[in-house]
């Protein structure tokens, strides 16, 4: 490098990696660079010149070895949620399948607003070599390649044709990842000509830049419109979303709950918005919520939804709540605070929160709140005995007891897709705010695993002595598991729960409460398997470098457990659970399936009567 009248000469790559080391955020008064570091697998599109940058910054950006890119990018959602969306880290694949492994992991980041930075091998500018190594030729544009898939999941896209354009691009990706109403992935194509490319850059771009999160402040006449419809509420309800946790408004809302006595309910990504002690949880609210919280909200008059996209999920397909709600919704995302005619406060949840509360004199009734408490606790009730160990067959909810019983407030717990999303969010008693990770925005089967690795990174630079704990499914193991062996390789410890019910038996219920026989989903019902037969998850998770042990009842696992806890290795309890008895049976409000119209099956015509027979409560939107 050679630098002359206020430039240096670096290439594409090489500038690229400068700035980010040089890019450091402000969080609790220290500084730490904005990005973490990365996972990368190299290939012949990324580890000739992306590679050559790299590995001279090894200490400020450490780059962990992934095994499947997809894997990587959800380490990469499991990093940026652990520091609540105020760190991040890159990704880098080569061009061809490498890439293109990265697509389902920025849906996932996508549908959770996730920062996220791809940084991934493209063609020749050039085309000089063309058609080349894993190139998808498209006849009619020969511009148009396998990278412009990303387009759709991505809230930034650019593809880098000359040196100079990194100077305008890179601030770009970073402004999108850290605004809150536009956070999510970031995709910059890197064609593999143009990554060793030279060009004279400015020396200033290379400066440290201290940047900090935007707080937009609410307009005052959305608060005061928000407040009327407060003041006249009987009946409110407070639903707490993962923007509580983004915006860092926890202790806000819980503040503003106490003072004016509304009861909160939770969304599965504000699972640990409130302690579960704390008298105004009333639990979380949905398809797989609790009887106390789709009680409430049944009834209440003014819902103020506070960084909720209102998925699914939470509004029971818009059946949860009295078609005469009126919905307040805080959020920093316009997109997200407008729907199903809701009274739109766009601004950060804790200026949004402290502006709302500000000179308000307001209580909801004595009565309405009593109502609620009482719904809880006999909810609470409920998940005792759901999870006490012997009521029934081994399951998710045993062992989730179990491990609530004895894990660390502070420990954090993970879990995606199939049956643990619903069991985790019913059944797990929060003992510590932001300690929870159910990642069901995308509801990503493999998640689990490769999330918490990412948690992990993240959770041993602030909370080393604390634990991440993860709920698996066997279905889930199987598809993807291979960052046990990154989190043993790295010595980032982690606690797998595999709870084996022998196939995909969440979705076998889901077949079977819709009249239809059990097919395909668990192995003893594929009739493609002529003899199935047990996978050793034993003896797998050692050959990954894994510590582990099967047992036999929630007994045993309790055992297993603080011994797990006691080691500095990454540990493995298997448990096989019953694949048809033992599921959480209340709480759950209506979900919107698509059943068969016209069939032959009587149980079939029934389950689609009874399920459209719920469609008469469903809130019409806008």
């Amino acid at each position: 490098m050679t630098a002359s009248q206020g430039t240096v000469r670096l290439t594409t790559a090489q500038a690229i990696i400068r700035w980010l080391a040089n890019q450091y955020i402000e969080i609790d008064g220290e500084e730490l660079r904005v990005c973490g570091g990365g996972f990368g697998i190299f290939g012949h599109g990324n580890v000739t010149c992306l590679g050559e940058a790299l590995h001279g910054v090894q200490a400020e950006l450490p780059l962990y070895r992934g095994q499947n890119e997809q894997g990587m990018g959800f380490a990469a959602a499991g990093y940026a949620k652990q520091w609540l969306r105020q760190r991040f880290m890159f990704c880098t694949a080569s061009a061809g399948p490498g890439t293109m492994n990265l697509l389902t992991a920025a849906g996932l980041a996508h549908a959770n607003r996730l920062p996220m930075l791809m940084l991934c091998g493209d063609g020749f500018v050039t085309r000089l070599p063309d058609p080349v190594l894993q190139q998808m030729e498209n006849y009619g544009d020969p511009t148009f390649g396998v990278n412009d898939a990303f387009k759709p999941v991505v809230r930034y896209w650019d593809r880098i044709t000359h040196p100079a354009q990194v100077i305008q691009s890179l601030p770009a990706a970073l402004a999108t990842m850290l605004d809150p109403a536009d956070c999510g992935p970031a995709f910059i194509g890197l064609p593999q000509d143009v990554q060793g490319w030279a060009w004279d850059f400015p020396e200033a771009m290379f400066e440290k830049k201290l940047h900090r999160i935007r707080r937009v402040a609410p307009d005052e006449a959305e608060i005061a419109d928000a407040r009327a419809a407060l003041l006249a509420a009987k009946r409110p309800m407070i639903i707490a979303g993962g923007g509580v946790q983004y915006s860092r408004a926890a202790k806000e809302l819980a503040a503003f709950a106490e003072a004016h006595r509304i009861p909160v309910v939770e969304t599965i990504a504000g699972r640990a918005n409130l302690l579960a002690e704390h008298p105004l949880n009333i639990g979380p609210i949905g398809v797989t919520g609790s009887d106390s919280a789709n009680a409430i909200a049944a009834q209440a008059d003014v819902i103020l939804a506070v960084g909720t996209r209102l998925q699914d999920f939470t509004t029971g397909s818009w059946t949860a709540f009295d078609a005469r709600a009126r919905i307040v919704a805080i959020n920093a995302a316009r997109h997200d605070a407008g729907k199903h005619r809701a009274l739109p406060v766009v601004g950060d949840a804790k200026r949004a929160i402290e502006a709302l509360g500000r000179g308000l004199d307001y209580a909801a009734p004595a009565a309405w709140v009593e109502k609620a408490q009482k719904e809880r606790r006999a909810w609470d009730a409920y998940v005792a005995e759901n999870v006490k160990p012997g009521n029934g067959p081994n399951s998710y909810a045993q062992a989730i007891g179990v491990v609530n019983d004895l894990c660390h407030p502070r420990d954090r717990i993970v879990a995606a897709a199939g049956g643990l999303p619903a069991e985790v969010t019913a059944n797990w008693r929060t003992l510590g705010i932001g300690t929870v990770d159910v990642e069901f925005g995308f509801s990503c089967m493999g998640y689990e695993i490769s999330g918490a690795w990412g948690a992990r990174i993240a959770q041993a630079q602030r909370e080393p002595e604390r634990d991440t704990i993860v709920f698996i499914g066997d279905g889930s193991y199987m598809m993807m598991n291979s960052d046990l062996y990154s989190a043993a390789l790295s010595r980032k410890k982690l606690i797998v729960l595999v709870l084996d019910n022998g196939g995909f038996a969440v979705i076998n219920k889901l077949q079977n409460n819709t009249g239809n026989e059990s097919f395909n989903n668990l192995l003893a019902d594929c009739p493609t398997i002529p003899e199935p037969f047990a996978v050793d998850f034993e003896a797998h998770a050692r050959a990954q470098g894994a510590e582990a042990v099967t047992v036999e009842n929630p007994a045993e696992l309790a055992t297993a457990f603080q011994r797990a806890k006691a080691s500095d290795r990454s540990q493995v309890i298997v448990m096989k659970v019953d694949a048809y008895e033992g599921w959480t049976t209340q709480g759950h409000a209506w979900w919107e399936v698509g059943t068969p119209e016209v069939t032959t099956s009587e149980r079939v015509r029934a389950a689609h009567e009874s399920q459209e027979s719920g469609r008469a409560r469903q809130r019409r939107g806008v």
